[in-house]
């Protein structure tokens, strides 16, 4: 297998080196090219083909959403990873670029950090990232067939649901919209979404969705009720759980430990919508790298739910969705147009 190429683009020659040098540690990377802006990038993906290009936000001439726009169009191939501060700023451009089709990002460290702890910090970030992003790994027993499979809706739908909790990570953001855009107004349950961003990020990315589709998108809040019709977005590096309090069912945000290095994790989401709901739970995994709701799923299994796995052509990273399936979890294993229409089949059931 040939190496991974890599186009590194960032301003700052200090930031070029170092994220050069770490890629270059791994054997299976190669680092064809550098640029300082976009125009230079562009010319330089026309002749050195790589398969992914890091992407810093602010630089000059063409900054990073007009060079990822131009990639996408002209090379839709190459994968991209943005490169974002902590700032609300970079956040804000960050969440812009996931929707505009970035396969992914990264953060830098903090500016008290050493320059050891910045190295280390971009290390642990990029390598397992482009890997996922550009190596076929992961699961793989459950075939994706074109059109998807599912249980019949008299064998799956054995209670009526009463909430859909979603876990998402990598090429989350487009598959988000895609569902979501199909959700009617005055969809009868709630929806509880978990993609893994960090804090400062969600705030922007519930109102990108919320304009995208007709039901209302929210950051969650702790105490907040959990309303039919409304979606709920994890905060970002924060857990989302729910209690029922009084006859109501509210949301409980926590700091607790990572969960599969994950802040918010779709399996506290899941663990916890499987004992508030029991069989009146529908979860759906999306794309993303990793193993983050594949205990959830199997409890949601247990308490009598049933859950949605999107297929492996249409995911960015078939790492999560491909874990359940292969553990036999998912009654139904879609393409993404798909899901949407399947949540409202199966939302809807027994209640016209």
């Amino acid at each position: 297998m040939r190496p991974i190429r890599i186009l590194v683009v960032d301003d700052s020659v200090v930031a070029r080196r170092v994220i050069s040098d770490i890629l270059s540690e791994e054997d299976d990377f190669e680092v064809v090219g550098t640029a300082p802006n976009g125009k230079i990038a562009l010319a330089k993906i026309e002749r050195l083909e790589p398969d992914l290009v890091t992407l810093d936000i602010d630089m000059p001439e063409l900054d990073g959403i007009q060079t990822l726009t131009a990639i996408r169009s002209s090379h839709p191939r190459v994968r991209a990873i943005m490169v974002s501060n902590h700032t609300k700023r970079g956040a804000a451009i960050t969440v812009e670029a996931l929707f505009l089709g970035a396969s992914d990002y990264v953060t830098k460290a903090a500016k008290s950090s050493t320059r050891d702890e910045a190295r280390q910090n971009l290390r642990q970030q990029l390598v397992p990232k482009i890997r996922a992003l550009t190596i076929p790994t992961g699961p793989g027993v459950v075939p994706a067939p074109a059109r998807g499979w599912r249980t019949p809706l008299r064998q799956a739908a054995a209670a009526a649901v009463e909430v859909v909790v979603i876990g998402a990570s990598t090429g989350g953001p487009n598959a988000l919209t895609t569902i979501l855009e199909t959700l009617p107004a005055g969809l009868p349950t709630p929806v509880l979404i978990v993609q893994h961003l960090p804090a400062n990020f969600t705030t922007f990315f519930a109102e990108r969705l919320d304009t995208a589709c007709a039901l209302e998108v929210r950051e969650a809040g702790s105490g907040d009720r959990i309303v039919p019709g409304i979606v709920s977005i994890a905060p970002g590096d924060t857990h989302l759980e729910m209690r029922s309090r009084g006859g109501n069912v509210e949301m409980v945000t926590t700091n607790g430990p990572l969960v599969n290095s994950c802040r918010p994790a779709a399996d506290i989401l899941f663990r916890s919508a499987a004992k508030t709901f029991g069989p009146g739970v529908l979860a759906v995994i999306l794309t993303g790298m990793g193993r983050d709701g594949l205990d959830g799923s199997r409890e949601v299994r247990a308490a009598g739910g049933r859950v949605i796995a999107q297929d492996r052509s249409t995911s960015v990273v078939w790492g999560m969705p491909g874990q359940v399936a292969d553990a036999g979890l998912a009654e139904a294993i879609l393409p993404i147009d798909d899901i949407g229409p399947e949540i409202v089949r199966r939302v809807t059931a027994g209640r016209e």
